[in-house]
């Protein structure tokens, strides 16, 4: 089971830079809001993609969704675990959590 982060950790993570932010919706999801800097990538797009959108293996790695109740995060984590990330983590309360705390997000 991937190890968890949360809010505070994460806001912390990606105002030091030390973290690369995974969204795990993708799609128009990612197009109309996602968190700052996160990258797209979906669970069917992880063996295709991780290699060229997280080249660097040991990084910091954090996936998200929409919420608790999404398995996409817990998906692409798994998978990057299985692909040789080990420094992979999930922010369980997704987006949804995020903007209710009122913290910024982006768009494309």
């Amino acid at each position: 089971m991937t190890a968890l982060i949360t809010r505070d950790e994460l806001k912390a993570a990606i105002a030091a830079g030390n973290v690369t932010v995974v969204d795990a919706l993708g799609g128009e999801y990612f197009a109309q809001q996602h968190l700052p800097g996160a990258l797209a990538l979906r669970p069917t797009e992880v063996d295709a993609k991780a290699p060229a959108v997280l080249p660097d293996r040991d990084t910091a790695i954090v996936t998200y969704c929409s919420n608790p109740a999404c398995p996409n995060s817990g998906q692409v984590a798994d998978r990057l675990t299985a692909l040789g990330y080990p420094n992979v983590r999930k922010y369980r309360e997704g987006i949804e959590d995020w903007v209710a705390a009122g913290l910024p997000t982006e768009s494309v």
